[in-house]
């Protein structure tokens, strides 16, 4: 009796150090190649043998979603993030379709490695898309996110002026200064910050419209906008305000900027319904509400 009783007694301290391993390390129990694949990734530190497992999951459908994600990230970290992309394009279709919007979140961070910046403004503006089709968080109002292991969470609002800031710096590594003043300030007037504000700025100064350019400044240097008091901000702040200083305000507006011409139509269709914003009247954000008649615009 004493012996099974010890017997009972082990077996239970066992089965809490296998839960407390797989809570320390972050794997998922079982015995599936899925979690073979987290093991070999996080506990063995493999990600060669991590990916051979990632694609033994997905061949066998389990939990392909997670394995697909979870293996972009490991070739990203191996310098394979074009591999990764070809992975994710291949394969989405046999994830479910509440998996997708992550899905496009690694894609966008792979093709961010990989410098492919049209392919990044063709995917945030269908994320926009989304937004417009009342598909984006599933159809919920906020989402969870987490950043430095903390979660918290995101309006519709704060993401679409997320995209938008991240569409607008797209097009600064293009060149296409105009497109992204017009696109950092639709971001500015949802959910503005320092950081957008600056950037704006910077449009303009290319632009040679230098007193818009201080206008913009002022806001950060006066601390009217979150993140003002940002270490890199404020140091950011003062090289564009020596820039501005420095610069002949007398210039005339250049005649060859790229990009003079932005896509007509979206940014009317952005003009006239910025100021109609009323989440309560529609799961679609007011300033996508009238974009569906410019969908070749946003799929160019």
């Amino acid at each position: 009796m004493e012996s099974g009783m010890k017997k009972k007694s082990r077996t239970a301290v066992q089965k809490k150090e296998n839960e407390m391993f797989h809570v320390i390390h972050k794997v998922p129990s079982g015995d599936g190649p899925y979690v073979r694949a987290k093991h070999a990734q996080l506990v063995e530190k493999d990600p060669e043998a991590a990916i051979v497992w990632f694609w033994k999951a997905i061949n066998t459908g389990d939990r392909v979603d997670s394995a697909l994600k979870d293996m972009a990230v490991v070739m990203k970290q191996l310098d394979r993030a074009e591999e990764a992309i070809e992975a994710i394009k291949s394969f989405r279709f046999l994830c479910p379709r509440n998996s997708q919007e992550s899905l496009d979140n690694v894609l966008f961070d792979l093709y961010k490695k990989c410098g492919k910046v049209d392919e990044q403004i063709l995917l945030l503006k269908h994320k926009l898309k989304m937004i417009y089709l009342g598909e984006a968080f599933n159809g919920k109002p906020t989402k969870t996110a987490r950043s430095h292991g903390k979660k918290f969470q995101v309006s519709v609002k704060q993401e679409t002026s997320r995209i938008l800031g991240n569409l607008a710096w797209a097009y600064m590594q293009k060149s296409n200064f105009v497109a992204a003043e017009v696109v950092y300030s639709k971001a500015q007037m949802i959910d503005p910050d320092a950081n957008k504000a600056l950037n704006l700025c910077h449009c303009l100064i290319k632009q040679s419209r230098f007193e818009e350019a201080n206008l913009v400044l002022r806001d950060v240097l006066q601390y009217n906008l979150p993140g003002s008091d940002d270490f890199k901000s404020r140091n950011r702040a003062f090289e564009l305000s020596l820039e501005l200083d420095q610069t002949n305000r007398h210039d005339p507006f250049p005649l060859n900027i790229p990009g003079l011409c932005f896509e007509d139509d979206f940014t009317k269709a952005l003009d006239r319904v910025m100021n109609e914003w009323a989440p309560t009247r529609s799961r679609r954000l007011p300033i996508f509400e009238e974009i569906s008649q410019f969908r070749n615009q946003l799929a160019c």
